[in-house]
């Protein structure tokens, strides 16, 4: 597979992550069609052991998924400001504190923008909290499922080449 084609797999994986933040959008399933781009392009064992693990992780978000409360953001007080801040610092905290730092990152992306928003720690907090509990825990496992997906993607065009 060639280097423009890799960039577009990615391109398209960057797309889901960002989709997962967008009510509506198929943001897991973007990540999953973009991995299976490429181990239909790319067949090697790798690659379809990438697949594979891929698509377990994503149903076994899913089944958590269905385990937790309906996501109900918008009437928690969820902005799309918050959802960006999550997001990015998700992503910041995965590659800076490898995998598990997605889930510190997401909650301090959101505290930041609600601190920006509100002005105090303690309405932040409450804020953040309330987020969480509406449905912002559901985004998170999604999330993760995708950048674990993403990050396996990343490893094995690296490593694997």
């Amino acid at each position: 597979m060639g280097a423009w084609e890799l960039l577009l797999v990615g391109v398209v994986l960057l797309l889901g992550l960002s989709g997962v933040l967008v009510p509506g959008a198929p943001g897991s399933w973007l990540v999953w069609a973009a991995v299976l781009w490429w181990a239909f392009e790319d067949p090697q064992a790798l690659s379809w052991a990438v697949l594979v693990g891929a698509t377990a992780v994503l149903f076994v978000a899913q089944v958590i998924r269905w385990q937790l409360p309906p996501r109900r953001l918008r009437a928690s007080g969820a902005t799309p400001r918050m959802a960006a801040y999550a997001g990015v610092g998700a992503l910041v905290g995965f590659f800076l504190l490898p995998v598990l730092g997605a889930i510190p990152g997401f909650l301090g992306g959101g505290y930041l923008a609600e601190r920006l928003r509100l002005g105090g720690p303690g309405e932040a907090k409450a804020s953040v909290r309330s987020v969480m509990r509406a449905g912002g825990t559901s985004v998170l496992v999604e999330l993760f499922a995708c950048l674990l997906i993403s990050g396996a993607w990343l490893g094995a065009v690296v490593w694997g080449s």
